[in-house]
């Protein structure tokens, strides 16, 4: 752990301590984070051993701090001015703990040491792809993905996307910000890393994180298949999260080439008889059009259904043969 060292020196206790403590709940990071309120107990550690990064406050006389060896060392400044050395980085200290991470990220991909990021290791395990969809409006698809999602996030690293044409700013997503919008433009832009630039635009529910939905419908409109499906795959590769939750409009361009990379649909549902007739419409036009194996990956929520779904998905048969034989004709079970 001494090469993952970063330490945070302020006679603010309280400051410090707090700031560690923002720091270390911060799933992206995997380092060890110390504090001290003497500068000469962290002049004695850097002699001993090599410190990634320091935080030390301006209060202390830049001589004391020259002392210092760190590969990265950032001057938390107060309201007074204060004299930065060459080879500090001048921080407002009393500002949000994201614009603290965001520098912090920012150094730390230009110093190509990602690898002190969580997530950042080989043999990642397959991500899981979630796809919440339904040809039925106002039945709470959005309150049951988010749901799912904080369920999920409490064992796991978990991201919501909402893909529909009016995410409902201020409704379920609270806050401002950079949105879904600046992500798709960052990942096209084919510099940088997303996964940390990914890490200075999250917003947080519970446990579960996810990224503003776009505020004009007809830019969510604009984006093509392949390029959702582009941005899932940086997000899978370059980014901690195991899990992705999208939250599918069936107003997207090419919607069921999205729902085919899915490795879960969940499609909620209300039974009267006009739902029912969108969702026999909804399952006869993927077979039409052929995208059957979209009805492989339905999950379905029952009863003894989610046997047959498992069943269905060991055979490689077509997941309505076996509802079929299995389950009453006449009923359709779906997650709700």
């Amino acid at each position: 752990m001494s090469s993952k060292r970063l330490i945070i020196c302020d006679p603010e206790e309280g400051y410090a301590q707090a700031l560690a403590y923002y720091l270390m709940h911060k799933k992206e990071f995997s380092m060890e984070v110390q504090v001290y309120d003497e500068i000469e107990k962290v002049q004695e550690i850097a002699e001993r051993t090599d410190i990634k990064i320091l935080f030390v406050a301006s209060e202390y006389e830049a001589k004391e701090r020259r002392k210092i060896q760190a590969e990265r060392k950032i001057l938390l400044t107060g309201p007074e001015s204060s004299e930065v050395q060459e080879d500090e980085t001048a921080l407002y200290k009393y500002q949000s703990g994201d614009k603290i991470v965001k520098l912090i990220l920012e150094s730390l991909e230009v110093s190509g040491e990602e690898n002190f990021l969580r997530g950042k290791i080989s043999g990642k395990q397959q991500a899981k792809i979630i796809g919440v969809y339904s040809p039925i409006h106002r039945i709470g698809k959005t309150a049951y993905a988010l749901k799912l999602g904080e369920e999920l996030a409490v064992g796991s690293n978990v991201l919501y996307l909402n893909l529909e044409l009016y995410g409902g700013v201020g409704g379920h997503f609270t806050g401002d910000g950079q949105n879904l919008l600046d992500l798709l433009y960052y990942a096209k832009q084919e510099k940088g890393n997303l996964g940390l630039f990914l890490t200075t635009i999250v917003q947080h529910r519970r446990h579960l994180d996810y990224v503003l939905p776009m505020e004009v419908a007809e830019d969510v409109k604009m984006v093509s298949a392949g390029e959702w499906i582009e941005l899932i795959k940086k997000i899978i590769e370059q980014s901690i999260y195991q899990t992705i939750i999208l939250d599918i409009d069936e107003g997207l361009s090419q919607v069921y080439k999205l729902l085919q990379i899915c490795t879960e649909i969940h499609v909620p549902e209300i039974k009267d008889r006009y739902a029912q007739a969108k969702i026999r419409q909804f399952e006869q036009e993927l077979t039409l059009l052929g995208y059957e194996d979209v009805l492989l990956h339905v999950c379905l929520h029952h009863g003894n259904v989610q046997f047959v779904v498992r069943l269905a998905l060991t055979m490689h048969v077509p997941l309505v043969l076996l509802l079929h034989q299995h389950l009453p004709l006449t009923e359709h079970f779906y997650l709700h």
